[in-house]
């Protein structure tokens, strides 16, 4: 998407992450001590030079002791009901793979206005069509994808797992994981993530 970094800033996830930080009275230095991450790519985040991978946000948000969907909650009121209609997402993330020169995914919030959640639901897209070890992500929590089109490798651990359209995987994500596209269809699907503060 060639607005990309426009809907990120919007999305104000840099911001959250400079108030968290200063909120809680911590350094760059204390929070990339807290995390295992740079602080030239903590700065970048804050900045918005950067779109953080949800690994990533998962560190920070446990070195703040805060949920994940922090970060994707709007300023408004609670809703109790979200109903996002088709086309309708907040915001679109894009993981870099260095490896690969470009996005390994993207990720849409389908909770975006919705706070206090204990899950986080995305639409998944996956770029990616070369395997790397770089790929591949852990985290606390539990994840669940289920996928609609296009077919995608999943590692998991040892495991190698071909999945199609309508295939699902739950799974522990503190192994590590990733994916990759393996059709000329680009692979889409639903994504939920579920990881205690």
């Amino acid at each position: 998407m060639e607005n990309i970094r426009d809907e990120v800033k919007e999305f104000q996830i840099g911001m959250k992450v400079r108030n968290l930080r200063q909120d809680r009275r911590m350094t760059l230095q204390d929070v990339a001590e807290k995390t295992n991450l740079s602080k030239p790519l903590l700065s970048q985040v804050e900045n918005n030079q950067v779109i953080p991978p949800l690994a990533t946000l998962l560190r920070i948000a446990k070195a703040f002791g805060v949920p994940l969907n922090i970060f994707f909650e709007d300023e408004c009121d609670d809703n109790k009901c979200i109903l996002i209609r088709a086309g309708e997402q907040n915001a679109r993330q894009k993981r870099a793979a260095n490896v690969h020169g470009s996005q390994s995914y993207t990720y849409s919030s389908r909770a975006f206005g919705k706070k206090h959640h204990h899950m986080e639901p995305f639409d998944m897209e996956f770029f990616a069509t070369q395997w790397s070890d770089e790929l591949l992500v852990c985290h606390e929590g539990e994840e669940f994808l289920y996928l609609l089109e296009g077919e995608v490798e999943f590692r998991h651990g040892e495991q190698l797992i071909h999945l199609y359209p309508g295939d699902s995987v739950y799974y522990d994500s503190t192994e590590p994981h990733g994916y990759i596209a393996c059709s000329s269809v680009r692979p889409r699907g639903i994504a939920v993530i579920y990881s205690k503060a």
